[in-house]
């Protein structure tokens, strides 16, 4: 394989005609449901999907699911909305902000914060981080938590796990009871739920077990995140969508999924992972992207460890045989 800053580069035509064959076999043969469910967020790729399936099935069998919370961002829905009055599909708003406060989502993860941040209450907002630094040292990811006062001022402390494990627990309940939202619209109308995660997510293991990880088909589980951003252009989705910054929409300060969980833009972290699956030297996979082989060693190894370590989420249970 000759590697090239275009490596990525896909007929998006084609790949959109493809994956259209493909949902309808899944839908309507294999799966035998009438339409399809997505949550949809104004995302890059939830807008990617629920535009495929409404291209693929007809807008009138496609129902788009928001599920905003307290910590949501208002620009969420409101690109969603725009999204599926374009598309002309069905939407439903559910805000499940009473439901994880009886799961008592909110107060797990606040009890945890303040362990680490005693002076933390609910008029302050939160993110966790990574380094971004990846590249340019040898380095695990460890997680800090970001505090910001109603001000502005902010403060930055590495976690200790427990603190970590604890906040991660309780904001995956948001993604949990929107899997389980998901299914209850989709069960009253025979539908199939149609996952939103992208190659980048599922190989990393950047979603939740039984959450967003959870559905009936994944239509671009395959797809690295650039890929994702082609067949954005040939879908139409809009460039408000295109241009959104992507973000978790998991935490109140807004943490983007760079600084949250990859440590890497798309576009080097998606081309070195393509040059380490074909076995591009780290001399040859150097020139094309302005790096030196020290540096594309060191994002290899950061890829392959989140793959290694994530493993268990892409297991199915697991039986006695």
């Amino acid at each position: 394989m000759k590697f090239n800053k275009d490596s990525l580069k896909i007929d998006a035509g084609r790949v959109a005609g493809e994956l259209a064959q493909s949902v309808r076999k899944q839908i309507r043969g294999d799966l035998k449901k009438a339409g399809a469910v997505i949550g949809i967020s104004g995302g890059l790729d939830s807008s990617v999907v629920v535009a495929l399936c409404a291209k693929t099935l007809g807008p009138e069998r496609v129902v788009g699911i928001m599920m905003p919370e307290e910590d949501s961002s208002p620009d969420s829905q409101t690109l969603a909305q725009d999204l599926a009055d374009r598309l002309g599909i069905k939407t439903v708003l559910e805000n499940i902000t009473p439901g994880l406060e009886g799961m008592e989502c909110y107060r797990r993860r606040d009890e945890a914060i303040k362990r680490v941040f005693p002076e933390y209450d609910s008029t302050y907002k939160n993110k966790i981080t990574i380094p971004t630094n990846i590249l340019e040292k040898e380095t695990f990811n460890f997680f800090n938590l970001t505090i910001e006062r109603p001000s502005g001022e902010k403060k930055t402390k590495r976690m200790p796990p427990s603190a970590y494990l604890q906040i991660v627990a309780a904001s995956n309940l948001k993604q949990r009871l929107r899997m389980t939202t998901l299914y209850y619209h989709a069960e009253k109308r025979n539908y199939a739920v149609v996952g939103t995660a992208n190659k980048d997510e599922h190989e990393q293991g950047f979603f939740v077990k039984y959450g967003d990880g959870g559905a009936d088909l994944k239509p671009i589980a395959h797809l690295f995140k650039m890929q994702v951003f082609q067949l954005a252009e040939e879908l139409a989705v809009g460039s408000d969508i295109i241009g959104r910054v992507p973000t978790t929409d998991t935490y109140s300060a807004g943490s983007t999924q760079e600084e949250f969980f990859f440590g890497l833009d798309f576009y080097r972290m998606d081309m070195l992972w393509h040059a380490m699956e074909n076995k591009v030297s780290p001399a040859e996979a150097a020139a094309v992207l302005d790096l030196t082989p020290q540096q594309v060693e060191r994002g290899y190894a950061n890829i392959q460890r989140k793959i290694d370590a994530t493993e268990y989420l892409r297991l199915y249970p697991l039986e006695i045989e």
